[in-house]
């Protein structure tokens, strides 16, 4: 007898089994058998047939023309066989699956296209400011130049005919006419080159951010039309990236100076002048040491700040990535369009392949400054879908994938992945739908260890960096989490239901965020670039890992999947999601696992570890109606100011101190900018809050007000442009660990607690929603986790004119610290800020400003 086991490699492919067809035996390890003939017999992985060990046997279709013995070649693809073939005395007997392989033709076609496409959008983004066709048009000019006997190469187009390697082959025409050529390429790429040159030093220029509202210089009048004309063609998603300036390095003197000043009402007076000694200390001495290194940094890197940023801050971070990097992002406050949990998550994967869609054809316009013509660094989008953050026992590293054709899906305990390309193309809403339905009637249980498994991506770095690296590095478990890390992004389809419902929508809504931030922290797959979740009321939302990208690039890709959902897919007046539905689909495949009591040992330890966590994490979110920025800005006050002093004036009342301020602000003015904070505690916040605490008259505190939410808007724009001040002091506090010297001044800086994080979700595609007549499809925003033990986490969203919606965080073991307290400290400091501008305005509303939350 015969023993063949050798192992062969074959393409997956895609086949629809209609009519009678039998259904093809599929083996997981894709190999070649040879198998004595006996009766069929179906096996699981953890028998044995003539010492051949099955994994996942579901139809055993054996051959009867060979006797004896069987040769079957069966490829493992998504439940179809491409081809088969059997030998008989008389030869091999090839059969074909002509649909399986019409499959893989249109497969690979797509890739082709998208490849193709990548090569034109190459070509047009390289050439901007300029265009393609441009070069057709230099090449018409110099030619008719020559025509009139007129010479515009002042010779070179003589000198480089001279040098033509083809001159013995051509004709002397020939020779003038791609020598004339190759001088409008050159010519042309120069010109180019000359014109992204503008560009770049007319996106440096950011003087027109500190001139007052509508008193524009003639300078930046001329700046603006400049770049106006520049950017006149339409640009793709990457268009502008080469044209971005570098982030500059800041004088060291003036860090040093804006750090001082930003410190100087949390330090007494001696201890104030203690900081003084040692800022002037590290100036003289380390300071510009470290500086010239920085400096030639920024001479070789395209940004000084981010790649450590990105390591440091976030990937060699070895505590939970779960609350204490994770953010979220919520559903519609009012509004959920279908009460179908398979028809919602249909709509919502659509949405998210159509948005990813158009990343990868880069038809996404650039995000710019509102109002203005200025881009923003699009670079953080490239990781965007098919990303992973991939554990280490010291670092990180997130891994991403050119293209995935798969979401993964989590439910009750079982994975699956789950193809939403067939043949090619996108499946239809109502087809994903359908695939979401078989997987929620689905009644198989968990394999032993599988349904917490996520778990560890929710406990500390390194033992789940150690369990991968030891029992998932190969075999099942392997391709099971590739097929996980791979997918263009994670579904949870939970059992549980969320929203803004029942009888204490104000419990609900905090239960509803502490689930997008942790969930039960194993239903989540934390290290995903982002998750989403679909609840079984239909409610739904997303869980967004940090390293990536930070959260106006997430909160872009949310507002078009909620939009897509609502307003341009749609659903049935039944509530299912509308579309064909080819019911011959493969069901999509469940993952396999063997889970040894190793790996369910530290999952149990990990998540022990996510769940002291989560319970500790108190949440409050509530939506503030009482105005929003529509009143703030006929105040003529800038909203996020406003926001950011009424945070400080809700702090000082609830803690009866002032504390060091964390307010993100972007630096995507420059080629992959990420964020640089805004010490929003200033001295002249404190002075204003104070003030009004102390009951001083109504128009010195008005004074103050306006003066504080003056120097905030100073700071923010310092912070936009470059000039901030804790990026900096990172960079140069990373310089001296690599060179390994001690800074007493950085050591303290850097340790220095954030009490108060706060955070802006930005609203950038306002014309997707019109909440003038539809003012129920208002977002939530999202939220984020407390970064100190005993301060509070705080983000906000400003939604259109009238409402302001905010997320507060902090955690339950600090006695000090109360989200409800602080969220009610917020709502009336809010208030009391409004009636300090428009006395009038108390009178026009209710009286009890707590019940809006």
């Amino acid at each position: 007898m015969y023993d063949i086991k050798t192992e062969v490699n074959l393409m997956e492919a895609e086949e629809q089994n209609r009519g009678n067809e039998k259904k093809a035996h599929c083996v997981h390890s894709s190999s070649l058998r040879m198998l004595p003939r006996q009766e069929p017999k179906v096996s699981d992985s953890s028998e044995r047939v003539e010492n051949v060990k099955f994994t996942s046997v579901k139809n055993c279709i054996q051959s009867c023309l060979f006797p004896n013995y069987t040769i079957t070649v069966m490829a493992e693809a998504h439940q179809a066989v491409a081809f088969q073939f059997t030998i008989t005395p008389e030869g091999i007997d090839l059969h074909l699956s002509y649909q399986a392989l019409n499959q893989i033709y249109l497969s690979g076609l797509r890739s082709w296209k998208k490849r193709i496409s990548r090569i034109k959008n190459r070509i047009i983004k390289g050439v901007y400011p300029a265009s393609p066709s441009s070069w057709l048009f230099v090449v018409i000019a110099i030619l008719a130049t020559l025509y009139m006997q007129s010479d515009p190469s002042m010779g070179l187009i003589a000198k480089i005919q001279e040098h033509l390697p083809l001159s013995l082959s051509l004709s002397a025409q020939g020779q003038t006419v791609l020598s004339v050529l190759l001088f409008s390429t050159l010519l042309w790429l120069s010109l180019i080159l000359a014109l992204r040159f503008c560009l770049k030093l007319l996106l440096s220029y950011h003087r027109w951010m500190f001139e007052l509202h509508g008193r524009m210089s003639t300078k930046t009048k001329v700046w603006a039309t400049l770049v106006r004309l520049l950017s006149s063609r339409k640009p793709l998603l990457y268009s502008y990236q080469t044209s971005l300036p570098h982030l500059p390095v800041p004088p060291i003197k003036d860090t040093l100076e804006r750090y001082l000043e930003s410190v100087k009402p949390l330090h007494d007076m001696a201890g104030f002048q203690r900081m003084t000694r040692l800022a002037a200390e590290f100036e003289k001495s380390l300071g510009s040491r470290l500086q010239r290194y920085l400096k030639f940094k920024a001479l070789w890197a395209t940004n000084y700040v981010s790649d450590w940023w990105e390591e440091y801050v976030y990937l060699r971070s070895r505590s939970p990535i779960m609350v204490n990097s994770n953010y979220y992002g919520m559903d519609f406050l009012y509004v959920t369009p279908t009460p179908s949990q398979a028809a919602r998550a249909g709509n919502t994967i659509t949405a998210l392949f159509l948005y990813r869609r158009k990343v990868n054809r880069e038809e996404l316009n650039p995000s710019r400054i509102p109002g203005t013509v200025i881009p923003l660094c699009a670079a953080q989008c490239e990781r965007m879908f098919n990303t992973t953050r991939t554990p280490g026992e010291e670092t990180d590293v997130l891994q991403h994938w050119q293209d995935s054709e798969f979401v993964a899906v989590y439910h009750r305990g079982r994975y699956f992945r789950l193809w939403v390309y067939r043949a090619g193309r996108l499946l239809s809403p109502r087809e994903i739908q359908y695939q979401i339905q078989r997987i929620l009637d689905d009644p198989s249980p968990p394999s032993p260890g599988e349904d917490k498994l996520g778990a560890l991506t929710a406990g500390n770095r390194k033992p789940w960096a150690q369990v991968r690296k030891q029992f998932f590095s190969s075999g099942v478990n392997k391709r099971s989490l590739d097929c996980i890390e791979k997918a263009a992004f994670f579904v949870t389809l939970d059992d549980q239901e969320e929203g803004m419902m029942g009888e204490d929508p104000t419990v609900n809504l905090d239960r509803y965020a502490k689930s997008l931030l942790h969930g039960k922290c194993y239903d989540r797959w934390f290290d995903k670039s982002f998750s989403v979740v679909v609840y079984k009321n239909g409610k739904n939302g997303l869980n967004a890992e940090h390293s990536w990208a930070d959260a106006p690039v997430v909160a872009h890709l949310w507002e078009f999947t909620l939009a897509t959902d609502t307003f341009h897919l749609g659903y049935t007046a039944d509530g299912n999601c509308r579309g064909e539905i080819e019911r011959s689909l493969p069901p999509p495949q469940r993952l396999s696992w063997d889970i040894p009591p190793e790996v369910q040992t530290q999952v149990s330890e990990s998540l022990a570890v996510a769940q002291a966590l989560a319970d500790d994490v108190d949440c409050h979110v509530f939506p503030f109606k009482k105005f929003g920025k529509g009143r703030i800005k006929k105040m003529k006050m800038s909203p996020d100011s406003f926001v950011q002093l009424a945070l400080q004036l809700a702090y000082y009342r609830d803690r009866g101190t002032f504390c060091l301020t964390y307010e993100a602000s972007m630096t995507r003015l420059f080629r992959e900018g990420r964020t640089e904070t805004v010490r929003s505690c200033s001295s002249e916040s404190c002075a204003f809050v104070l003030a009004l605490e102390a009951g001083e008259d109504r128009e010195h505190c008005n004074k103050l007000f306006r003066k504080a939410a003056e120097k905030h808007q100073n700071l923010y724009r310092l912070a936009m442009t470059g000039s901030g001040i804790d990026r900096h002091l990172f960079c140069l506090y990373v310089v001296s660990k690599y060179l390994g010297v001690e800074s007493p001044f950085l050591k303290e800086v850097l340790s220095e607690p954030w009490r108060l994080s706060t955070s802006q979700t930005p609203v950038q595609q306002m014309e997707l929603f019109d909440l003038v007549n539809h003012p129920e499809f208002v977002s939530l925003g999202g939220g984020f986790g407390p970064v100190a033990d005993d301060g509070y986490g705080v983000s906000y969203i400003i939604m259109g004119e009238d409402m302001i919606n905010f997320h507060v965080s902090c955690k339950h073991s600090c006695t000090e610290t109360d989200s409800h307290k602080f969220g009610s400290q917020i709502s009336q400091a809010m208030m009391d800020l409004m009636t300090l501008l428009n006395p009038n305005f108390k009178e026009n509303t209710p009286a009890n400003p707590e019940k809006q939350s």
